[in-house]
């Protein structure tokens, strides 16, 4: 570790990087990039004449980090399903199939499930999956039809900490692939459209530069509002942490 003027950085030493270098990781901590051989002198000198550079990045950093609160597999516990709240409910008569239903409003999971919590994760984690798919199946076409482009398979499932992905078919044939994370159903009906015209787009335009854009924007025109609501929001949703 080195620190200079307040700041602490990780320091990494490489016998092929010729100059220094600054990285400002997703948890606003600081990692700076040594050539091998170099003194310490030169690397301080180096990291004070970037200060303010740090200082704004590590800001916007921690303006940005997630924030995504880990959940208690207890009664009354909240869960989000397209921007509303539902309480989970710890139920003794298990469904045969084990799997987790919406009843009158409420969540319900069983006390295996609640004790187990593995099988408790897996179990939420898959309703959002089927719920999702559900709910975005019927969006596709409309939106697809929008936009005009063919409407790709759909599946949902766990991407990490990504919301949507489009693959096209082999050889460029074939309606494609579109997958959507299961996170993005706690979302607001209106935030997850951004998402599948977003990946829409992706049918016709791959890549993120000015004709991608335009192309969302004649289809949504608020995007960048929901652009912004998506990274505001998102880096608030459960994860799938549980304690």
């Amino acid at each position: 570790m080195l620190t200079v003027d307040g700041l602490e950085l990780r320091v990494r030493v490489s016998a092929r990087r010729k100059r220094f270098a600054l990285t400002v990781e997703s948890d606003a901590d600081l990692t700076l990039h040594v050539p091998e051989g170099r003194p310490a002198a030169d690397a301080e000198e180096f990291v004070r004449a970037h200060r303010s550079w740090l200082v704004t990045k590590v800001e916007v950093r921690e303006r940005t980090r997630p924030l995504n609160p880990p959940k208690r597999l207890i009664d009354g516990e909240t869960f989000r399903y397209l921007g509303r709240t539902y309480r989970l409910a710890i139920s003794s008569d298990a469904p045969a199939d084990g799997r987790v239903r919406l009843v009158a409003g409420r969540l319900v999971v069983s006390e295996e499930q609640a004790q187990d919590p593995s099988r408790g994760r897996a179990a939420l984690v898959d309703w959002y999956c089927r719920a999702g798919r559900t709910w975005a199946a019927g969006r596709l076409q409309p939106w697809a039809a929008r936009m005009g482009v063919t409407e790709p398979e759909l599946e949902v499932y766990d991407l990490g900490r990504r919301w949507g992905s489009y693959r096209p078919g082999e050889d460029g044939r074939g309606p494609g692939r579109m997958s959507l994370g299961w996170p993005l159903f706690q979302l607001p009906m209106h935030v997850v459209d951004y998402v599948v015209a977003h990946e829409l787009a992706h049918v016709r335009v791959p890549g993120h530069r000015a004709n991608f854009w335009r192309m969302l924007g004649q289809a949504l025109p608020e995007y960048e509002q929901r652009r912004d609501e998506l990274d505001e929001l998102g880096r608030r949703m459960w994860m799938g942490e549980l304690v």
